[in-house]
């Protein structure tokens, strides 16, 4: 009798945490990992069989719990720099945004990577002790770094850019004396 294997598909995103928790079990006194290292582990890995373009995007931008969803609103990662992850630690700044996972179900992993996904969740449930007494893991942690606010300045300004124009239908006959005119007509 031979034994039968069920093959588990492993999503884009599992195999992003999973490359990103080889590399913090392999090197643990390193913070964090360039994309490009946690794509090449992945690849080296092979988790799924063949490296997907998706694993580059998953871990650049789809599982990070800092930056927007843009689609996907997992957060297993957390974005240390502009092209460095980690991952996900308690009291770690979290889009409101982002309510997916920060750890794949067991049924979503190969067998032999089930004690990698307990080693991740106890390396996680050790870090809690370090929030303080007036914190919980859903605060939003640490003030962000000079370039992710200049990011999000960027960001804002971009959708204020956006708006030029908008409503300029229902200005093209109007005269600004006149409006401003009406509008102060009854104040005291």
């Amino acid at each position: 009798m031979t034994a039968s294997i069920e093959k588990i598909e492993v999503s884009c995103a599992t195999e992003v945490f999973l490359a990103a928790a080889l590399l913090h079990r392999e090197q643990p006194e390193r913070e964090d990992f360039s994309i490009s290292e946690i794509v090449g582990r992945a690849a080296r890995e092979g988790i799924a069989g063949e490296m997907r373009s998706g694993v580059n995007v998953h871990a650049s931008q789809h599982c990070v719990a800092n930056r927007a969803p843009n689609p996907a609103k997992h957060k297993m990662l957390f974005a240390t720099g502009k092209h460095t992850r980690r991952l996900l630690l308690p009291g770690d700044r979290v889009d409101p945004q982002r309510t997916g996972k920060v750890f794949p179900n067991a049924d979503e992993i190969p067998e032999k990577y089930l004690p990698l996904l307990e080693w991740a969740k106890k390396r996680y449930e050790d870090a809690l002790p370090a929030i303080g007494p007036d914190q919980s893991a859903g605060d939003l942690g640490p003030a962000p770094s000079q370039n992710e606010q200049m990011e999000a300045a960027e960001q804002w300004l971009g959708t204020l850019f956006e708006l030029e124009g908008l409503g300029k239908e229902y200005w093209k006959d109007a005269d600004p004396d006149e409006f401003v005119r009406r509008l102060r007509e009854g104040w005291e």
